[in-house]
Formats: structure tokens, C-alpha cells, sequence
């Protein structure tokens, strides 16, 4: 059996559907609540390489927070990556994580791709 973890905030509904799509599936996965333990730095990394994207395409830009950062388009990874880390609720949901890969689960069919 495949080893899935998922970042999940409990209070999105995008969240609780990849999370019951899982279980659905047949999957138990491992289950972080990455809001109330935010992922360090190197684990926000290694989810951009697993994700194949930049920090500015997980970090999620309608959030007032990233307003209120002043953060932009032209703000360097570093430090969105940093932001991700003290600030968890700006980290894109849900993100699964399975066989090496990831996948934010928007649309939560998204996930199965790499399962």
C-alpha cells in the first residue's frame, strides 16, 4: 500500500473532499494539519519540487494576508517560502503527497494522478 500524507485544514471544503475522495478510494492517508504544525521550510520546498512549481503558485494570493504583506508576482520565493512557513493559511490546500509526487487537490480529482 502506497504511503499518502495530505496537508489539511479541516474548516476547507476543497480539503475535506480530496481527504474523503481518498478514503472513498480505499486510502488511509496520514493526515497533517499543517495549520495548527506549519511545515518547515525544507518541507515546503521539497513539496514546490514535488509540485513542479514556484512559491508564488502554492501561495494562496487571495488570502489578506499576502495583501498585507505586500508580496507580488515579483516577490522571491525565499521569501514566500519563509511567509508559507510563519504563516501557514497562505500555503495552498489540500496537497497530497504519495509515491515521490504531490498534487493540490483543485479540483480533488487532481490527487488520484499520482496514486
Amino acid at each position: 500500500m502506497t504511503d499518502i500524507t495530505i496537508w489539511h485544514n479541516a474548516r476547507c471544503s476543497k480539503s475535506r473532499q480530496t481527504l474523503a475522495l481518498l478514503k472513498e478510494k480505499g486510502f488511509e492517508p496520514s493526515v497533517h494539519e499543517y495549520l495548527k504544525e506549519a511545515p518547515e521550510r525544507t518541507q515546503i520546498l521539497q513539496a514546490l519540487v514535488k509540485l513542479g512549481m514556484g512559491a508564488h503558485d502554492l501561495i494562496r494570493t487571495g488570502e489578506s494576508l499576502y495583501k498585507e504583506l505586500g508580496f507580488s508576482k515579483e516577490t522571491p520565493d525565499k521569501v514566500l517560502v519563509q511567509a508559507m512557513h510563519e504563516n501557514p493559511i497562505l500555503i495552498e490546500r489540500p496537497i497530497v503527497f504519495a509515491n515521490d509526487k504531490a498534487a493540490i487537490g483543485r479540483p480533488p480529482e487532481q490527487v488520484l494522478d499520482i496514486l
